[in-house]
């Protein structure tokens, strides 16, 4: 047997025998088997839920009786946002954005119905998640077992004793190393059986390897901390010390910082106060209710020349149709144009709390997490996108049934005179229209490429952490 694996089996015997560990593994480990079967059974749950209620509206909407178009414009849809399999793992952004839209005319309507039950059900721990225990606690009971993986050699005499005899600090510290990674080994079983389950509900297998392998090197960096501190400092109470000070540095303060950062960086108005803006924007578009608005002169102008007509009622369509088709689009236009102006904000304040990952792993190992499992910001970014090209392709499929299917006198009428109104309902089989809505995420190799330049920030502290290793054996002496 080498003298590497023989230092880390003493490791392990060691450990096994320390009642402090074997406690504070059980408690973590029971949180952890707790947090992950109540996610997981939830986010099934909701998963089942979110798809039964999108096939349930979409069934509600084509069964509406006969009705004038526009009707069926303000009657509108709902979208629903199905969570992936690995937000039973990590279902981040998830709880605080919103799980549904409705959809409506003139409207671009936000996300609701966050998990709000979920934190009625648990309390203080509605946060509590398995991704959370491994970003968090996993690090401290690492901190636990091996803060002293080395100083306590030096502190019973026996590492002198090792050097004398001729044992090379370098294999110390790999045996000592490897101690520690099998430790990350046992730490890992869970997320690979959650991993697993994802992959059994359709996970792409990519995407479930890379978040094993991502809370792999996470726990590998802190592993690699412990390890440097045990061999730079020379005290046990030191090295807790100081491992204690950068947790709490870098799994608490930090990511403060770097929320604080983004924040002041850049400075994103609130949906209310934009409304306001847009609304005065919104004016100057014309009323598409009213055909007879002056904002479209120049449309009727231009539609009249076309069609070689002295005045509307003389046109092949519906002029109030017209209008209403051409007015949606210019006020989606100006509704889009806000809505990418304030997803680019919360992309780039994302992106600067992103980078503050060089300065916390646990930063680093929660972008890759949500990325990885479907449930970041840009997930719910095209949820928005998708949700609103399913809105404004089923409005102005009713507009474009406004404009052919009916007549400008019969629509113009309608409030009046019964007949007329009875003329302008259209055949319910024209609700076909609706298409079907399933928001699945990203493909594995998109979400792959976006969690890229987290786990290369992971890689880059277990380097770094490699090479103070490297030096902190060198200069170990008898």
């Amino acid at each position: 047997m080498s003298a590497g694996l023989s230092i880390a089996r003493e490791e392990w015997r060691l450990w096994a025998r320390s009642r402090v560990v074997l406690l504070a593994g059980v408690i973590v480990a029971v949180l952890l088997v707790v947090t992950s079967a109540l996610t997981a059974l939830r986010v099934a749950d909701e998963a089942e839920a979110r798809a039964a209620r999108q096939a349930s509206a979409e069934a509600t909407f084509l069964a509406q009786p006969d009705r004038h178009p526009h009707r069926m414009v303000h009657y509108g849809h709902y979208a629903f946002r199905t969570p992936p399999p690995l937000a039973a793992f990590d279902p981040g952004v998830d709880a605080v954005t919103g799980q549904s839209i409705f959809l409506e005319g003139h409207r671009q309507n936000t996300a609701m119905f966050a998990d709000a039950r979920a934190g009625a059900d648990l309390g203080g721990f509605a946060g509590l998640t398995p991704a959370n225990i491994y970003q968090l606690l996993l690090p401290l009971l690492l901190i636990i077992i091996g803060h002293g993986v080395l100083l306590r050699e030096r502190e019973s005499g026996t590492l002198a004793v090792l050097l004398a005899q001729g044992q090379s600090a370098l294999t110390l510290a790999g045996g000592k190393a490897l101690a520690l990674a099998g430790v990350v080994g046992a730490f890992l079983l869970p997320v690979t059986a959650l991993a697993a389950y994802g992959a059994a509900r359709g996970e792409p297998a990519l995407t479930a390897a890379l978040m094993v392998a991502g809370y792999g090197l996470y726990l590998a960096v802190w592993a690699a901390l412990i390890l440097a501190v045990s061999l730079w400092v020379r005290q046990r109470s030191v090295a807790l010390g100081v491992l204690i000070f950068v947790w709490l540095l870098t799994a608490l303060v930090v990511p403060r910082l770097g929320i604080n950062a983004g924040s002041a960086a850049i400075d994103a108005p609130g949906k209310i106060e934009s409304d306001l803006v847009m609304l005065a924007e919104q004016r100057k578009l014309g009323d598409g209710h009213n055909a007879a608005d002056p904002a479209f002169a120049a449309l009727q102008k231009q539609v009249l020349e076309q069609y070689g007509a002295e005045k509307v009622e003389e046109l092949p369509m519906n002029w109030r149709g017209v209008v209403a088709g051409y007015s949606e689009k210019k006020l989606t236009d100006l509704m889009n144009q806000y809505a990418e102006k304030r997803m680019a904000q919360e992309a780039e304040q994302s992106r600067i709390v992103t980078l503050f990952g060089f300065a916390s792993p646990t930063l680093a190992v929660g972008a890759a997490s949500r990325t990885l499992a479907g449930t970041d910001l840009a997930t719910h970014h095209r949820f928005l996108r998708e949700a609103e090209a399913l809105r404004f392709d089923f409005v102005q499929g009713l507009n474009d049934l406004h404009a052919t299917k009916l007549t400008f006198a019969d629509d113009a009428k309608r409030s009046a005179d019964p007949e007329a109104e009875k003329r302008t309902r259209v055949n319910a089989a024209a609700w076909r229209l609706l298409d079907d809505f399933r928001f699945v995420p990203d493909p594995a190799a998109a979400r792959a490429a976006r969690a890229a330049l987290p786990l290369a920030m992971l890689l880059g502290w277990l380097v770094l952490l490699g090479g103070a290793i490297v030096a902190g054996a060198r200069r170990l002496r008898p």
